[in-house]
């Protein structure tokens, strides 16, 4: 079992490998777009200036396809910054596995601070704390010497996270929502309100399915992965071929939330809607 230390702030749980991932990610995405527009030139472009067009290329392609041409372009900057951010951040689970044991010894009189031991097992509720708390302690002072004891995790994709992927899924429906009243009150509550179905889509169907998905997969992914980790040698070439997959796999789940994103914001924006 892996832990990950925690805290508590304004009654909220903050993990901190999932605030390491996210920093990391979105300094990423900065360094990434700087470094590819730097010297700019209205020449033939090449270097990072082409693989940049190529990436705005894209995600224009995606916008147009959904959102009407003459408001399209409004949207290209909030495409591009989701696809960049979910890519990357989707890929840096794969990238290494930083994972550090620790054991109670007796002999040497090393112990876990309690400190420590209060961040790892934080829960909502004093009986999910207890349970934590004495698995926990079983790991720690584990006699067995193929223990590995308690193992912290301090590193993840945090779209692996579903506090994440749930948090931009909200975001973008939000900002879905406030176009539609922005354009037409009155329309947008005959168009959410009026249908039962639409009810059900706009307010259990879509804030539920399109986080989820990405969740899914990509947790799903770096469990796999751990656990082709954890058999050794013997899971080498499976783990190689997972990798490459995954890999696939995080762009694939990039560009389906974005098409998302940009497709229920164009029922909120386009004039037939």
């Amino acid at each position: 079992m892996h832990y990950s230390l925690r805290f508590e702030w304004l009654g909220m749980v903050f993990d901190v490998s999932t605030i390491i991932a996210i920093l990391v990610s979105s300094l990423v995405v900065l360094l990434l777009c700087v470094g590819l527009t730097r010297n700019l030139t209205t020449a033939a472009p090449r270097g990072g200036q082409n693989l940049m067009e190529w990436i705005v290329d894209f995600v224009t392609g995606i916008t147009k396809s959904y959102i009407e041409p003459k408001k399209a372009a409004h949207f290209v900057t909030l495409a591009l910054t989701l696809f960049l951010y979910i890519f990357i951040s989707n890929q840096l689970g794969l990238v290494f596995n930083v994972n550090t044991s620790h054991h109670n010894d007796p002999n040497t009189g090393q112990q876990m601070s309690q400190t420590v031991v209060d961040a790892l097992t934080l829960a909502s509720d004093d009986e999910a704390k207890k349970q934590k708390l004495e698995k926990l302690n079983e790991e720690l002072n584990a006699t067995d010497p193929h223990s590995h004891g308690v193992v912290i995790g301090w590193w993840k994709s945090p779209t692996a996270t579903p506090s994440v992927t749930f948090a931009l899924a909200f975001v973008v429906l939000l900002y879905a929502h406030y176009l539609g009243m922005k354009k037409s009150f009155g329309g947008w509550l005959k168009h959410t309100f009026l249908n039962p179905i639409h009810i059900l889509e706009e307010f259990i169907i879509k804030p539920l399915t399109l986080p989820l998905r990405l969740f899914g997969n990509i947790f799903a992914g770096e469990v796999l992965i751990a656990f082709l980790l954890s058999v050794g040698i013997f899971g080498s070439i499976p783990l190689f071929l997972w990798l490459g997959y995954s890999v696939f796999v995080g762009s694939v789940q990039a560009f389906i939330f974005t098409t998302l994103a940009m497709v229920y914001i164009s029922q909120q924006v386009n004039d037939q809607h």
